[in-house]
């Protein structure tokens, strides 16, 4: 799939380095979480999370000028975990039948130009293709650089636990992607 400028395609062994720099780089700036080994295994090892199991996949958009990574996408049959997650979330959207978007991260030099629609629409066609994603299911921080737009575009909110968990939660917005 073209993108002008990029090429996004699956990940490879080759790309993972580049892949996870994306990804730390985003947990780092832009939630100001850093690293916390329970919430990013996957980043430290995508080959497992996603290149190995073959209902997951990551893909990346390489910049075709430099042949760099800008940008990430991956989806998994794991649902939301509860906790965190409430848990009529996790009931909702079980593991197995269920596609959940995770690391849709663009570098900041790279945003604005349409590759986290383009990711997400590749993951959606995967999912399709997969046949047995019942739902797809995504959280985002409300923070996070351009997510609410891009999401609140593609989808439906299901819970926004700023106002829907007592206490507020975790902060997160939780959303269901249409499967067509």
């Amino acid at each position: 799939m073209q993108v002008s400028g990029y090429c996004i395609r699956a990940a490879t062994v080759d790309d993972v380095d580049e892949a996870r720099a994306v990804m730390l780089d985003a947990v780092y700036r832009d939630f100001g979480t850093g690293y916390v080994p329970r919430w990013h295994g996957d980043i430290i090892d995508p080959v497992a999370f996603y290149l190995a199991p073959p209902r997951h996949t990551l893909l990346v958009a390489v910049d075709v000028r430099d042949g760099t990574v800008a940008a990430t996408a991956a989806l998994d049959a794991r649902g939301p975990a509860h906790p965190p997650s409430p848990s009529w979330l996790a009931e909702r959207y079980p593991s197995g039948e269920t596609g959940q978007l995770r690391r849709v991260y663009v570098r900041p030099e790279h945003r604005r130009r349409g590759l986290a629609g383009r990711l997400v629409a590749g993951l959606v066609e995967f999912a399709k293709a997969d046949g047995g994603y019942r739902s797809l299911y995504l959280h985002t921080y409300p923070h996070s650089p351009g997510a609410m737009g891009l999401w609140r575009s593609l989808g439906k909110v299901v819970c926004d636990e700023r106002t829907d968990v007592p206490g507020g939660g975790t902060g997160v917005v939780h959303f269901e992607i249409p499967v067509l």
